[in-house]
């Protein structure tokens, strides 16, 4: 069998290369946000969602994150403004996490690791078909939005009462009637730029709506969610921590804010 690309030395962001190679592409994710160099552009409109709660389906453990499956056939759950030219369905959303709450997150801000970062995975209806939309450098937007630690949220508490029933990899349970917005925080500031998914095969296809304000959370929360096992039912269980990828060449793209 092929060797199957993870976050282990023997098979982590340093080798998916191999049998990947636009992961050493010029377009690739995460990357370092450097504040200061970062320019304001007035022209940014606001972003805003319309997210149906009954589009939400599933949660399952893949062995590599925790990600949460909702109805994309038609336009239920909609990421519409910002740097976006029409409207994106919204088909999963999954989690990057630390071993401990002092790193985790994928993209940085001013060298400054959070505890884990959220990804909504939405895709380009204009391309018919998420496949075709990952053959297009606008077919899928991300908001990324970054967990700190503080005081507990409610809201994130409902999606880690379903990973009892995930715990192991190739576990799928029913979870419905979620709408991801009552994560967001407040505030809206948004960076953006061009860039991949953070996962082999790390397609160069996605407008990055990074959130400036993160979202709180419990260190008892990280916990729960480091719970999680990358392994089998039937194998030694195996943590499923540290599913991060490092920072990325910028390779000279700009990122803009949304901002002042």
């Amino acid at each position: 069998m092929a060797k199957e690309w993870g976050y282990a030395s023997h098979n982590g962001p340093d080798h998916w290369h191999e049998l990947y190679p636009i992961a050493k592409g010029d377009n690739q994710s995460p990357i370092e946000l450097h504040t200061k160099d970062i320019n304001h552009d007035p022209s940014l409109p606001p972003w805003s969602v319309s997210y149906d709660p009954g589009s939400c389906k599933t949660i399952l453990n893949n062995g590599k994150t925790c990600r949460v499956v909702f109805d994309d056939t038609f336009d239920r759950s909609m990421l519409r403004g910002g740097p976006l030219s029409g409207p994106y369905r919204l088909r999963q959303f999954h989690l990057h996490w630390g071993s401990a709450d002092d790193h985790g997150s994928e993209h940085t801000v001013d060298g400054v690791k959070f505890a884990a970062e959220l990804h909504l995975v939405h895709w380009n209806p204009k391309y018919n078909t998420f496949g075709e939309a990952l053959k297009q450098p606008d077919g899928v937007a991300v908001v990324g939005i970054f967990l700190k630690i503080g005081r507990e949220k409610g809201e994130f508490q409902l999606l880690l009462d379903a990973l009892d029933k995930v715990k192991t990899k190739g576990k799928e349970a029913p979870f419905t009637h979620f709408d991801p917005s009552c994560l967001f925080p407040a505030c809206r500031d948004y960076w953006t730029y061009h860039g991949s998914f953070t996962t082999p095969p790390c397609e160069e296809c996605i407008v990055w709506l990074l959130l400036k304000e993160p979202m709180t959370v419990s260190s008892d929360q990280m916990a729960k969610l480091r719970s999680l096992l990358s392994s089998a039912e039937n194998e030694p269980p195996v943590p499923l921590v540290g599913n991060w990828r490092p920072p990325q060449p910028i390779k000279g793209r700009v990122v803009r804010a949304s901002f002042k």
